[in-house]
């Protein structure tokens, strides 16, 4: 009993410490004071290079992809400040700007240089099918995952213009 009580104890203190210290760091250890110093500024951007591989071909391009790095700190900590039930942090997608990450991530580009036509529309016949069908009862969804920018331009014949 005592065991118990003893194991329940400490994980209710890991709870605790996991929440309150969720919010002071992001992925590659963020705090508030990094946005202090431009030595702790550049050590952070360093460090989240290397933990997310990026290498840049020229030293403007890596200056340029800095700078968007410290907006997006500065954002993100700005609003981690102001809201209580969420936080940001720094993700691979932090030496993009808002702009570039809607252009290279975001809404569907269909070609439609490459539909064929087709002589009639295709349909089936005699065959009954439910009204809808949760896809998740049947194993066919995975979890959620970046699929960079797959997706983005679709080659259909089904796409009509």
């Amino acid at each position: 009993m005592a065991f118990s009580s003893k194991l329940l104890l400490l994980a209710s203190f890991c709870l605790f410490a996991s929440l309150s210290f969720g919010r002071d760091f992001s992925i590659v250890g963020y705090s508030s004071e990094d946005l202090k110093s431009m030595d702790k500024l550049i050590e952070l951007f360093e460090s989240w290079m290397a933990r997310h591989s990026k290498i840049y071909e020229t030293i403007e391009e890596k200056l340029l992809r800095f700078e968007i790095f410290k907006d997006n700190l500065k954002h993100i900590d700005e609003r981690n400040k102001v809201v209580t039930n969420y936080w940001l942090g720094l993700t691979e997608f932090s030496d993009l700007s808002h702009q570039e990450f809607k252009n290279k991530y975001l809404g569907l580009k269909v070609d439609y240089s490459r539909r064929r036509e087709s002589p009639e529309e295709f349909t089936y016949k005699d065959v009954e099918l439910p009204k809808s069908v949760d896809w998740r009862k049947k194993g066919a969804v995975t979890q959620v995952k970046n699929q960079g920018s797959c997706g983005k331009y679709i080659r259909s014949t089904k796409f009509k213009p």
